[in-house]
């Protein structure tokens, strides 16, 4: 596997965590569950600055949305400062 392909497969990883962060989150608030405190400490370092800075839309948190806007736009210019 060259560079890109792991570049491709950690930033999968992390949306996915991040959609599986968000849809435990309906069933598992407290995040007690090894799932789910494993999900959180995985995307909360990417989820946390971002919810800092978004204002506050009540009950809905559009932040893991934003988080995986921005985790494509980053993988974009990895992957194109590496390949040209």
């Amino acid at each position: 596997m060259d560079v890109g392909g792991i570049i491709n497969l950690i930033f999968t990883v992390l949306t996915f965590a991040i959609i599986g962060r968000s849809l435990t989150s309906w069933f598992d608030p407290g995040m007690r569950s090894s799932v789910g405190r494993l999900l959180f400490e995985v995307t909360e370092p990417i989820i946390a600055p971002i919810r800092q800075v978004m204002p506050s839309m009540g009950m809905i948190d559009l932040s893991p949305m934003v988080a995986i806007l921005l985790l494509q736009v980053l993988q974009r210019i990895l992957l194109t400062a590496l390949y040209g």
